[in-house]
């Protein structure tokens, strides 16, 4: 009977609500309500009177979040991701000296992802910079026509929809800052006890240039200065044959018998001799484990090329500045405004910084570029690829046919599949009762 008892009890369990078992546990779960929780990171200085606000984005004029500190500014948010591959999470407590020594966490919560927002300081310029400047007005003569006007009308030109900047402005310091911001790329003129502003592209084009400089100077990221400055300006290579240099390694690979005469030897080696070394190179490139090769341990085979040509530590930085200004320019500036401020790169009436040689380099490196392709030969290996690509997309193409044809055979009825059996010789069409007489 004991037994009995027990094997119900245990079924009486089985059959309670899931809700009435977990308050049994030592831990439990309770499920989250509203939006997950979100990490930011704020700079000391910002004060307690710090508040997340809604501004218009400089760039596409959409609304932003950012953070409007009444005494240290604005502050944009970057957001920090981890790879989608490797979901990850945090942990948040708030725990004292006291709970730490007895290892016990209360009221500690995880969030649902890794993301962070780092706030780092904003030049107001930039929200401004809408209103400050109508991209639809020229530059030339009408620049002189504008008028000036107070720092109240330029804040109504921008988008008031979501926007707190009807509310920052009222801070003392927060509106001193975006005047004195104002000052630096406008014109000013006093009315009464007001200053009035018009805008002024040279001290603007000025004030991002030095922005750019800056930011130049100070080093880009390891990732940008790979990518946008060293690979940009990366020429083709050369082989070096004897302290010689035989031409660009497409053009060496593709040569002809007339073309390997040519080649810059030492004048004591016949044609011959030549076309034979090149040759031993070549085999020596693609098979470098060969014991026969032409390089010799005190010459190894990465010894052999040279770049064609070899970008100035000047060109280098001119390219880094390049780079600094249009990133500028592509995420805090207007479309139409930055495609004006590119073109003043080129005037040296306004700009200050000669860019000649960086356009100099990269006019010879594209035609050295062309003149590579021009002279690569087409190989039977592309060739045999592309053919082959072209046969396994028909043979996709004919197995996807098949499958669709077995899946309207699977999903016919029997009574459609013994009228295909009917043999209709002899008999009319359907059609046919419905043609004009």
């Amino acid at each position: 009977m004991r037994g009995t008892r027990s094997s119900k009890a245990a079924s009486a369990d089985a059959l309670k609500p899931k809700e009435a078992l977990a308050s049994k546990s030592k831990y439990s779960v309770t499920t989250k309500t509203g939006h997950a929780s979100r990490i930011f990171i704020i700079p000391r200085k910002a004060t307690a009177d710090a508040r997340i606000v809604t501004l218009p984005h400089p760039q596409n004029g959409q609304p932003s979040r950012y953070l409007a500190c009444p005494e240290t500014g604005i502050y944009e948010f970057t957001k920090v991701a981890a790879p989608r591959s490797s979901p990850r999470s945090w942990l948040l407590a708030s725990t004292s000296i006291e709970e730490e020594n007895q290892n016990s966490i209360d009221g500690a919560e995880t969030t649902s992802s890794a993301d962070l927002y780092v706030a780092s300081h904003v030049d107001p310029l930039f929200i401004l910079l809408p209103a400050l400047v109508d991209a639809k007005v020229a530059k030339s003569s009408t620049e002189q026509k504008r008028l000036f006007l107070s720092s109240d009308d330029y804040f109504d030109r921008l988008p008031e929809d979501s926007s707190h900047l009807s509310e920052i402005i009222r801070w003392p310091k927060t509106r001193a800052l975006l005047e004195s911001r104002m000052a630096a790329i406008c014109d000013t003129v006093d009315a009464g006890d007001e200053s009035m502003f018009r805008v002024n592209e040279t001290k603007l084009f000025s004030t991002i240039f030095s922005k750019a400089n800056r930011l130049s100077t100070g080093g880009l990221p390891a990732s940008v200065e790979e990518r946008f400055v060293l690979k940009a300006l990366e020429a083709p290579m050369k082989l070096r044959i004897s302290n010689s240099l035989v031409g660009p390694v497409a053009e060496v690979i593709g040569a002809t018998s007339e073309d390997t005469e040519s080649v810059s030897t030492p004048k004591t080696e016949s044609a011959e001799s030549q076309s034979s070394t090149v040759t031993e190179i070549l085999s020596a490139i693609s098979q470098p484990s060969t014991a026969t090769s032409s390089f010799s341990e005190e010459a190894p085979i990465d010894d052999a090329f040279t770049s064609a040509m070899t970008a100035s530590p000047e060109i280098i930085q001119l390219q880094r500045l390049r780079v600094a200004f249009d990133f500028i320019c592509a995420s805090y500036i207007p479309l139409a405004i930055a495609d004006r401020l590119k073109q003043s790169l080129a005037d040296t009436t306004i700009c200050k910084k000669d860019f000649s040689p960086l356009t100099t380099y990269k006019a010879e490196l594209e035609k050295l570029r062309k003149e590579i392709n021009a002279t690569r030969p087409v190989d039977n290996f592309s060739r045999k690829r592309m053919r082959d690509e072209e046969e396994d997309e028909a043979r996709l193409e004919k197995k996807r046919k098949l499958e669709e044809e077995k899946k309207r055979k699977a999903t016919e009825s029997r009574g459609v599949r013994d009228l295909k059996k009917v043999n209709t010789t002899g008999m009319k069409k359907l059609s046919s009762f419905f043609t004009k007489k």
